[in-house]
């Protein structure tokens, strides 16, 4: 078996070239998504997050909220762990996977929703509540919907 591609911190890495939705391409592939530098902090990865989401990159927004939650200890675990699986669900709704949007959509909400209606400046409670509508929206049409991202806003 070969052995894992690592960043300098141990953490396993895909060395491959990714396509514009995080999907690995052959080694000898142009890349279509190039990694960025990690954020330097929680208010960082949650401002470029916002941006990628925003923008339709729901993949590279999960990268930056990804950076946030892993080491988050709690209270705040399930609010980073459930605003990346949003996004998370949006890039599987992208890439025609129509089951994994659906479960993706369904979890973070429900993550976020422990949080009342604004958490960290977000209103949480309007991003569970768009998630939840583009849950059923996949639920009802499959990859023929047309559900609609929230726009992500500080408040």
């Amino acid at each position: 078996m070969a052995e894992r591609d690592r960043d300098e911190q141990g953490r396993a890495k895909n060395a491959r070239p990714r396509d514009a939705l995080g999907r690995p391409l052959p080694r000898e592939a142009a890349a279509e998504y190039v990694e960025e530098p990690d954020p330097q902090s929680e208010d960082e990865a949650l401002d470029r997050g916002i941006e990628h989401f925003n923008n339709g990159r729901f993949f590279q927004a999960h990268e930056m909220w990804e950076f946030a939650w892993h080491p988050s200890p709690e209270p705040d675990r399930d609010f980073w762990q459930g605003i990346t699986q949003v996004a998370v669900g949006f890039t599987h709704f992208q890439r025609g996977n129509v089951n994994g949007a659906i479960t993706l959509l369904d979890r973070g909400a429900a993550k976020l929703e422990k949080y009342g209606k604004v958490h960290k400046t977000l209103p949480v409670a309007e991003i569970a509540s768009a998630a939840r509508a583009a849950q059923h929206e996949i639920e009802r049409s499959g990859t023929e919907a047309s559900p609609v991202p929230p726009e992500i806003r500080r408040v």
